[in-house]
């Protein structure tokens, strides 16, 4: 059995001090604003640090994004229904999308560069497997007869940063957020 060490604090340090970079970054200028070299500059750290953590810029915007959607992981697996284990699959995967879309609502920059950087990857990161084996269970649950795996797919697919902008406006912020629960309600209705 091998044992998880924990973080130095140094270390800590400087992950938090680069993602809030990466985040600043971001808000400023958008996906092409960040580069590892503006990151470690804003960050106090050496481009070399930034390397290792992260790897390149989709690993920085990946971390990110996890980061952002901690709260909303933690809660599906071991929160209270309806968003964790316990209520109906319907229940579930609305609460599910409110806390998605709230997530894509506050960050659709960090969606757009996260999409652009990560576009060979896409499925395999961490983030994007965890929604999706979510949905395609809900939807499998609820209605074995259609392709869950696709649903999935095709769910998260409407999560653009650059739709979420625009279906987002500013005297109706949630918009996007309702408009995709309905789209997943619609799929789970039998006629």
């Amino acid at each position: 059995m091998t044992e998880q060490r924990a973080e130095r604090a140094d270390a800590v340090r400087n992950r938090r001090a680069v993602l809030r970079a990466t985040e600043q970054l971001l808000n400023e200028g958008g996906r092409d604003h960040v580069s590892l070299d503006r990151v470690a500059a804003l960050a106090g750290v050496g481009k070399g640090t930034v390397f290792r953590r992260f790897g390149n810029r989709a690993g920085l915007l990946q971390a990110l994004l996890e980061e952002r959607s901690r709260e909303l992981r933690d809660a599906v697996g071991n929160g209270p229904p309806p968003l964790g284990p316990g209520a109906p699959a319907p229940e579930r995967l609305l609460a599910f999308l409110d806390g998605l879309g709230a997530i894509a609502e506050g960050n659709a920059t960090l969606l757009s560069a996260h999409g652009q950087a990560c576009a060979e990857d896409k499925y395999r990161d961490p983030s994007y497997q965890l929604w999706h084996r979510h949905l395609s269970t809900l939807f499998a649950d609820e209605r074995p007869d259609l392709d869950a795996d696709f649903l999935a797919h095709a769910i998260l697919a409407v999560f653009d940063g650059d739709l979420i902008r625009h279906m987002t406006p500013p005297d109706d912020p949630r918009r996007f957020t309702r408009s995709i629960q309905q789209m997943a309600m619609a799929l789970l209705r039998r006629d």
